[in-house]
């Protein structure tokens, strides 16, 4: 779609295992039954979308920077475990003027401890977590009315 403005969807480590990684809590939609239905939804709402994964923290710090450069409208990033770990993807998402919309399948506030704490959500304009798949519907709905 020419011209669409263009949504960043990033996913972290061990996000690529979706539909096989521990179903009971993930679900077993796999990371590309999600991109589809993102995609037509995308199409739907007028956006284009560019959804990648990587295990790497520096491939997402480099991409929430290339949001920035592409003049994306926002992106939508489930960090995965780098969520509670990464000042470094908290502090790209402070250099950036691009909103950046944290996304969960699990709501972590009701896992272990230690998920509790979220360094993407301390910098993210703001959070769908617990909705399974649909939490990146979501997100890109409430992407499009930024």
């Amino acid at each position: 779609m020419a011209d669409a403005p263009l949504i960043y969807v990033l996913n972290g480590p061990n996000l690529n295992l979706l539909g096989t990684r521990e179903p009971e809590i993930y679900g077993t939609d796999t990371l590309d039954d999600i991109a589809g239905r993102l995609d037509d939804q995308a199409h739907e709402l007028g956006l284009e979308i560019d959804f990648r994964q990587s295990n790497h923290e520096g491939h997402l710090v480099d991409w929430l920077h290339e949001a920035q450069a592409e003049s994306a409208k926002a992106v939508l990033l489930n960090a995965g475990a780098y969520t509670h770990t990464s000042i470094a993807l908290h502090d790209a998402i402070k250099s950036i003027k691009v909103p950046v919309i944290e996304v969960h399948l699990s709501d972590p506030m009701k896992r272990e401890p230690f998920r509790h704490i979220s360094y993407v959500g301390m910098a993210a304009h703001s959070c769908f977590a617990g909705h399974g798949a649909k939490s990146y519907e979501l997100a890109l709905d409430a992407a499009a009315r930024l």
